[in-house]
């Protein structure tokens, strides 16, 4: 039986912008809905579409107030387009409720990759990621790896779950260091590099395919 297709709001205000959306989503074989105002955005967003694609300047109702007064009677998953890329307006975005952040101009391929990561997120049986040859079950919160189970500390696994989540994108320490230990936690981003020398000696060592890739100047992922 043939899946139903998945809707997504695009809420963006500038035409051309919102008809590429449009096209390439659709391509993709999702239906699309289009917002050109935060107003008549967040009324289609409490429709319960699939998936929101949010810009976060709009007239008549901004995208930040948009997420705040959806995140009060949903859990839609949204993803946030912004001009701003400091960190400070990357935690807001993402304090507010929104599950993903992309900052304009961006790759169309790497919003559609998003797009993917974050309904997959909301599939039956999404509490068990299994990627090659690891298995995580987040209920029971374990980790194989070839079938040999893998022990980790707390910080350890909510580190790997957060890669394997956001999977094919280079996070830099601070997007790491925001995702898992939260913009409240007083500490120094360079702790993630302490925590991935922990995670690659338990989830690495010994197997000859590695799954965390360093990049260099930038930070850290897990690719496809």
């Amino acid at each position: 039986m043939e899946k139903p297709r998945r809707t997504v709001l695009v809420i963006e205000d500038d035409p051309a912008i919102a008809r590429v959306l449009q096209l390439e989503l659709e391509h993709e074989g999702y239906r699309v809905d289009v917002a050109a105002d935060g107003l008549s955005g967040l009324e289609k967003a409490l429709k319960e579409p699939d998936l929101i694609v949010l810009d976060l300047m709009l007239p008549r109702m901004d995208g930040t107030e948009v997420c705040r007064r959806l995140r009060a009677k949903s859990r839609v998953p949204v993803i946030m387009l912004t001009a701003k890329d400091t960190v400070p307006d990357r935690v807001a975005g993402l304090d507010l409720g929104a599950d993903d952040y992309l900052t304009k101009p961006f790759a169309t391929d790497e919003l559609l990759a998003r797009v993917r990561a974050r309904l997959r997120e909301r599939e039956p049986h999404s509490n068990v990621i299994e990627y090659r040859d690891v298995v995580m079950d987040r209920d029971r919160h374990e980790v194989h790896r070839s079938g040999k189970q893998i022990t980790l500390t707390a910080r350890e696994y909510a580190l790997l779950e957060y890669l394997l989540l956001h999977r094919n994108k280079v996070h830099t320490r601070d997007e790491l260091f925001n995702g898992v230990w939260g913009s409240d936690f007083l500490g120094d981003s360079n702790l993630i590099d302490v925590y991935i020398r922990y995670l690659r000696a338990k989830i690495d060592d010994g197997f000859h395919d590695k799954l965390i890739t360093t990049v260099r100047g930038v930070g850290y992922t897990i690719k496809d």
